[in-house]
């Protein structure tokens, strides 16, 4: 009984012992637990639903402007490590335009009180680009002080920043005051480089590297799109010409790239946080924002309706072109997009049309003796064609320049001068069709693409203003039969005894269109190569070259006496019309001309790119 008692606790001993055995071999699986923890912690941080504080995602205010932080993992920058030189064409293209430019003279009211103004004067004018030039450093400023990271922090991003002001200031204004080159308006010899348009670009190359390259690509289309647009501004404002916008665009973004790598140089891998953005996608898909130079389609010749021989001429400067322009690819090699255009063309003269815009204190006189304000022909050198027009007008009405009289407010024209409201024809185009990718490595492709679209012009427009008194005259009519003087077989009308009695009394005023140019819309074909550079993954900028045709209707409307009606009394105003139709198929009435002509237009320009 004692031996299978015994032999019974043998047997459950060495059953619990491979049981025990058993669990022992399980133990590796109960280790597991904490790691299961620690994959729960890592949910509960990512997961809004478990952790309603959301550290990870809030922002604080950053004030800590000389305290010096690095985030882990980010990695450093070398010296030169983002420099493109794509700023490098833009200011060799300005400067390559720096000869097309033109002064001529134009009515404007700064003419009186004795102050000669014979630079281009327009009525556009606004005060945005005073301050779109700051919008770059105000929303980098913005974000950083709302916590929301970028590339820096507030020391090394306050130096980069500093150094690049600096280095743009030292370019431009070095540039500026040794090339001396006058501006549109005349007001100071300092126009190139664009100081406006250099402090733009900085502001949006720092928005670019900091927040474009880090968070999201569309910071620095905000940032290019809108300093594209204060270049824009200031040739519309008459304060640059467009080559002193292109260097001024390309001195900002140099001056950016050289400043930030100078920091890198000198902080190493301090003070950065973020790294940059990183796109897997290999399709060319792409929008971008381009400033290019508009060149052909320079000159504009009509003719008359009333006479074969009348005709009249305008020519133009090189046009500024600024483009929106997107893709969609299927593949590497074919897509399809479009593409928005905005093409302004500013007059270099306003050839023939300004004719008797010179003329505005020529038509203020009493009797026949007109009086002097600024145009007389001893104003002109000798050899100088309006010297020659004001010999040959004097001639006509009987002033032999020997006297210099004042203006006399008893006069029929004594106030009378002229206002460009626009003096550039301006193209709208919106345009659709293929585009094609040829890749040549990792970095560099070419491209080209087809495109159909419609073209929509806006008027050059100068207006008019005159106001005076209203006055009757006298004369003596006859008919001239000798030889020699008829006119195609009838004897020639002439007026003698041309005399101007007292003012009726009346007052008058006068503001009209002197010359409007447009176009109707026409259908645009267009074509044009490029090569990209991708110097990221999710950011590319891109040289092109684009050919674009269309054939345009041009009509010029030309009134230059509409004042004669409201300054002469009907019976006045009838006889000087007829007059005047009936010498030289002139008169008075407004004439209209017309034109066709196939425009070819050719556009170099800089893109930059959003990979999508």
């Amino acid at each position: 009984m004692n031996i299978r008692h015994y032999l019974t606790m043998i047997a459950v001993a060495l059953t619990v012992q491979a049981n025990a055995d058993n669990y022992q071999d399980m133990e590796p699986l109960t280790l597991e637990v904490p790691e299961m923890k620690a994959e729960l912690v890592d949910v509960s941080e990512t997961s809004p639903s478990l952790d309603l504080t959301a550290p990870s995602t809030s922002h604080k205010m950053d004030f800590d402007f000389f305290k010096t932080k690095t985030n882990p993992g980010v990695k450093p920058y070398k010296f030169m490590d983002d420099m493109t030189f794509v700023g490098i064409p833009l200011f060799l293209a300005g400067w390559a335009l720096k000869s097309d430019k033109a002064m001529f003279r134009v009515n404007a009211k700064a003419e009186q009180g004795g102050k000669k103004n014979t630079q281009l004067l327009t009525d556009f004018k606004t005060g945005i680009d005073d301050y779109t030039q700051f919008f770059g450093p105000a929303m980098v400023v913005g974000l950083k002080l709302g916590g929301y990271e970028g590339r820096s922090d507030w020391p090394r991003l306050l130096a980069s920043a500093g150094m690049s002001y600096a280095i743009m200031a030292v370019l431009v204004n070095g540039i500026k005051y040794t090339a001396k080159e006058m501006r549109p308006d005349g007001s100071t010899a300092n126009s190139w480089p664009s100081g406006h348009t250099a402090t733009a670009f900085v502001g949006a190359t720092l928005l670019h590297k900091e927040y474009g390259l880090t968070r999201s690509p569309w910071w620095s289309v905000a940032g290019y799109g809108v300093a594209t647009a204060t270049g824009v501004m200031r040739v519309l404002n008459n304060r640059h010409w467009i080559s002193d916008v292109m260097s001024g665009a390309g001195i900002g973004i140099m001056s950016t790239e050289l400043g930030y790598a100078l920091c890198d140089l000198m902080f190493k891998q301090k003070g950065l946080l973020r790294n940059d953005l990183i796109l897997d996608e290999v399709n060319p898909s792409f929008f971008s924002i381009s400033m290019g130079v508009g060149l052909g389609g320079k000159d504009l010749e009509f003719e008359g309706e009333g006479s074969d021989d009348e005709k009249r001429s305008i020519h133009f400067r090189a046009a500024t072109v600024v483009d929106a322009e997107g893709a969609y690819f299927f593949n590497k090699y074919i897509g399809v997009g479009g593409r928005l255009r905005v093409r302004a063309q500013s007059a270099k003269d306003f050839g023939d049309f300004t004719d008797y815009a010179y003329m505005e204190d020529w038509y203020a006189w009493d009797g026949l003796r007109p009086t002097y304000q600024s145009h007389f022909p001893q104003d002109y050198p000798a050899g100088n064609p309006d010297y020659e027009n004001a010999l040959i007008y004097f001639e006509k009405i009987g002033y032999d320049g020997s006297s210099e009289s004042s203006l006399d407010a008893n006069a029929p024209v004594t106030e009378l001068y002229s206002t460009i409201k626009s003096d550039h024809i301006t193209e709208f185009t919106g345009s659709v069709g293929l585009y094609f990718n040829l890749p040549l490595s990792s970095h560099f492709s070419l491209g080209a693409k087809a495109l159909i679209g419609r073209s929509i012009t806006q008027e050059l427009d100068i207006d008019g203003h005159a106001e005076g008194n209203i006055k009757d005259i006298s004369y003596t009519m006859g008919l001239d039969n000798r030889p020699g003087k008829k006119i195609d077989g009838y004897p020639s009308l002439y007026v003698d005894n041309l005399a101007y009695p007292n003012n009726t009394g009346e007052k008058w005023t006068d503001d009209w269109e002197y010359l409007t140019i447009g176009a109707k819309s026409s259908t645009s074909y267009g074509t044009g190569i490029s090569l990209t550079y991708k110097y990221k993954s999710n950011f590319s900028w891109r040289l092109f070259c684009d050919y674009d045709y269309t054939r345009k209707e041009y009509t010029a409307t030309y009134d230059p006496f509409h004042f004669a009606e409201p300054s002469l009394t009907s019976g006045a105003y009838l006889l000087m019309d007829t007059m005047g139709q009936y010498d030289d198929d002139m008169g008075l009435s407004p004439r209209e001309y017309r034109t066709k002509k196939n425009m070819n237009y050719w556009t170099i320009g800089l893109s930059f790119l959003v990979n999508l």
